[in-house]
C-alpha cells in the first residue's frame, strides 16, 4: 500500500513538474496595475510543490489564507490571464479565481418611518418577556468595523480586528470610518434598557468587530473569507454579513461552509438589486439569505428576492447607531442583523442547541406574509414565536385524579308526602348505591342526577275475577 501511494505521488510530481516547466510567465507589477487571485491546491499537495509552482511563475506577493491550502496572489494585469491558464492546467491546483469585491448593501435612508418599527413588527418585545439571550453568545459583525466609543454600543464590543490589513486579522481599536458596520451592530445588539438611544435585537448578546470592508464600504472576497475563518476560530456563534457580491466564488463558499460545519449560524443580506439575481455569500445553502420588507410587510422595492432567499426581515428606514449618533438607513444590510440578533436570542435561550436547530427554529416560526413561497421561502421572522413566548411555563396545567361525586338517594317514608327524592353529593372515590326500603323505587344514577320515582299501584276493591277478565264492565 505504501509503495502504491509513493508511485502515485511520484507520478503526480512528474506530471506537475512537466507542466510547471512550460509556459512560465513572470509576474512583475506596480500597485496600480495589479490584480488579486486566489488559488487553492488539492488537499494532499505538499507545501514544497506549491512553493515550486509559485517560484516558477516568479510571483512575489503571496499570502496564505486561513482556508487550508489556499493562497492569495497579486499579479500584473498584463499577465493575469496567462497565469490563470497556467495554474488551471496544473493537476495540483483545485481552482483559481479572482479575488472579487463585495459591497455594503444599504440604500438611501427614509426618516419618516416610526422609530424602530421593525422590532415591533417582529414582536421583539414579546420575545424579551421570555428571554434576553445570554452574555456568552457572540455576534461577529463582518463589515466596516464598529465604533466602540458609541454610548449605545460601548462595552458590547468584546474584540476588534482588521482583516483588511493582513490575513492574521490583527487586533485594533474598535473604530468605523464608514458608519455602516456600526449601524448593523446596533440593530443586532445595541445596549438595551439603558435609558438612551435604541434597543438591540439581542439584549445580552456581545459583539465582535471584524473589519473586512474598507472606509468606502467595499472589500475583497479574501478579506471576507479570512474574517469568517477568524470569527469561527475565535468563538462566534453568529456571523452577520451585511454585504454582497455578484460573482460566485469557491473561496467564499468554502469559508461559509467552514463556519457552518463548525457550528456557526451565517446570516447574509440577499442584496439590493430589486431582482431575483443571485448574490453571494447569501446564495450559498449554508447561509441564511435575508430579504427586506417595509412596515406594511411588503417586499422592499430594492430587495433582491427569489426561491433561493430564505427569510425576510424589516429593512426600510431602520434607525440605529451610527458614527456620531444615530441614522435611518435602508437595505437588506439592515434586514440581516434583525435575523442575526434573533439567532443570538435563540442560542442564548437554548445553550445546548446546535446551529441546525437554531436555524430551523428561526425559519419554521416565520410569519407567512404576502410573497412567502415566491419572494422568500419561509416568511418574515417572528421573534416571539421563535422563542416560544406564547407558552407560559408556570400555567401549564397538571393533571390530577379528581374524585367523582356519588349520588346517594335519601328515601322518604311516604310517597305521598314527598314524591321526589332528595339528592345529596358525597365525595367518595367510587360510586356506591345506598340500600332503599321495600316499596320505595330504586333509581339508577346518571350524569345528571335528577331521578323521578315510579309510583307503586294503589290497591282497589275490584272483584277478584278482574285479575283474569279485566274487560268486564265491573272491572273498568
Amino acid at each position: 500500500m505504501k509503495k502504491a501511494s509513493f508511485i502515485i505521488l511520484l507520478l503526480l510530481f512528474s506530471i506537475a513538474s512537466l507542466i510547471m516547466s512550460s509556459n512560465v510567465v513572470a509576474s512583475t507589477f506596480v500597485d496600480d496595475n495589479s490584480e488579486r487571485l486566489i488559488v487553492r491546491f488539492r488537499s494532499l499537495t505538499p507545501r514544497v510543490y506549491r512553493e515550486r509552482l509559485i517560484n516558477s511563475l516568479e510571483l512575489k506577493d503571496v499570502k496564505d489564507l486561513k482556508l487550508g491550502n489556499t493562497l492569495l496572489l497579486r499579479v500584473s494585469k498584463d499577465n493575469r490571464q496567462k497565469i490563470i491558464e497556467n495554474l488551471e492546467r496544473n493537476l495540483l491546483v483545485d481552482y483559481v479565481e479572482p479575488d472579487f469585491i463585495a459591497y455594503a448593501t444599504e440604500t438611501p435612508d427614509d426618516p419618516e418611518f416610526p422609530n424602530q418599527w421593525g422590532l415591533a413588527k417582529v414582536n421583539a418585545a414579546g420575545a424579551w418577556d421570555k428571554t434576553h439571550g445570554a452574555n456568552d453568545v457572540d455576534v461577529a459583525v463582518i463589515d466596516t468595523g464598529i465604533d466602540g466609543s458609541h454610548p449605545d454600543i460601548s462595552g458590547k464590543v468584546v474584540v476588534s480586528v482588521d482583516c483588511t490589513i493582513s490575513s492574521s486579522c490583527p487586533n485594533v481599536t474598535a473604530t468605523d470610518a464608514n458608519g455602516h458596520g456600526t449601524h448593523v451592530a446596533g440593530i443586532a445588539s445595541a445596549l438595551t434598557n439603558n435609558g438612551i438611544g435604541i434597543a438591540g435585537s439581542s439584549w445580552e448578546g456581545r459583539l465582535m468587530s471584524v473589519k473586512a470592508l474598507d472606509a468606502n464600504g467595499s472589500g475583497y472576497y479574501s478579506w471576507i473569507a479570512n474574517a469568517m475563518i477568524w470569527a469561527t476560530n475565535n468563538g462566534a456563534e453568529v456571523i452577520n454579513l451585511s454585504l454582497s457580491g455578484r460573482s460566485y466564488s469557491r473561496t467564499l463558499r468554502n469559508a461559509v461552509n467552514y463556519a457552518w460545519n463548525n457550528g456557526v449560524i451565517v446570516v447574509a443580506a440577499a442584496g439590493n438589486r430589486g431582482s431575483s439575481y443571485r448574490n453571494y455569500p447569501a446564495y450559498f445553502s449554508n447561509s441564511i439569505a435575508v430579504a427586506a420588507t417595509d412596515k406594511n410587510d411588503i417586499k422592499a422595492y430594492f430587495s433582491t428576492y427569489g426561491s433561493w432567499v430564505d427569510v425576510a426581515a424589516p429593512g426600510v428606514s431602520i434607525v440605529s447607531t451610527y458614527k456620531g449618533g444615530y441614522e435611518y438607513m435602508s437595505g437588506t444590510s439592515m434586514a440581516a442583523p434583525h435575523v442575526a440578533g434573533l439567532a443570538a436570542l435563540v442560542f442564548g435561550q437554548n445553550p445546548t442547541w446546535n446551529n441546525s436547530q437554531v436555524r430551523n427554529r428561526i425559519e419554521s416560526t416565520a410569519d407567512s406574509i404576502s410573497g412567502t413561497g415566491s419572494y422568500w421561502k419561509w416568511g418574515r421572522v417572528n421573534y416571539c414565536k421563535a422563542v416560544n413566548c406564547g407558552v407560559v411555563d408556570e400555567l401549564t396545567p397538571t393533571l390530577t385524579n379528581t374524585p367523582t361525586p356519588t349520588v346517594t338517594l335519601t328515601p322518604t317514608p311516604s310517597l305521598a308526602s314527598s314524591p321526589t327524592p332528595t339528592v345529596t353529593s358525597t365525595p367518595t372515590p367510587t360510586p356506591t348505591e345506598t340500600a332503599v326500603p321495600t316499596n320505595t323505587p330504586t333509581l339508577i344514577p346518571t350524569n345528571i342526577p335528577t331521578p323521578t320515582p315510579t309510583t307503586t299501584p294503589t290497591p282497589t276493591n275490584k272483584p277478584w275475577w278482574c285479575r283474569y277478565w279485566p274487560q268486564h264492565y265491573r272491572c273498568q
